[in-house]
């Protein structure tokens, strides 16, 4: 079986990782930054791969959120993101429903400013929200305040 290789730009794709097969199905991934993390299709050495695209997203939203809160004078203490996903029943099992909830904590954090932040991400900054939604993906948020 022959495969071609897709002739592209070296300069046109920056980022590089890798992974290498450790045993079964779990692998040893290196992210372009250097870190690593077990990857594992079995889920006992490691997290599958579409635990790692949710928690990817859920992490690209909270850097979003936490630093616009930031940005805004929030006193925030913690944030936390709640994810909840629901996948198709058939092979490829995409995901086709995701819902993000924001828990953030802090003293006298305005609702208001929460709400602009979750907004700002899920329509502006988020890659990984934008990338999925495109992909089809029905992505919703919500989010609560905890005084602290």
């Amino acid at each position: 079986m022959s495969t071609k290789t897709p002739t592209i730009d070296p300069k046109a794709m920056p980022l590089q990782g890798e992974l290498v097969w450790q045993k079964d199905r779990h692998f040893l991934g290196t992210a372009p930054s250097g870190q690593t993390v077990d990857v594992d299709g079995n889920k006992t050495n490691g997290a599958s791969p579409m635990e790692l695209i949710l928690l990817g997203l859920g992490g690209c939203a909270s850097y979003d959120v936490v630093g616009i809160l930031e940005k805004g004078r929030q006193d925030i203490e913690d944030v936390r993101c709640e994810l909840s996903a629901v996948r198709a029943d058939t092979v490829p099992a995409v995901f086709t429903d995701i819902h993000l909830h924001f828990v953030v904590t802090g003293k006298d954090v305005k609702e208001k400013q929460v709400a602009k932040a979750v907004e700002l991400s899920a329509d502006k900054y988020c890659s990984a929200s934008k990338m999925l939604a495109a992909g089809g993906v029905n992505i919703t948020h919500s989010f609560e305040v905890v005084a602290s």
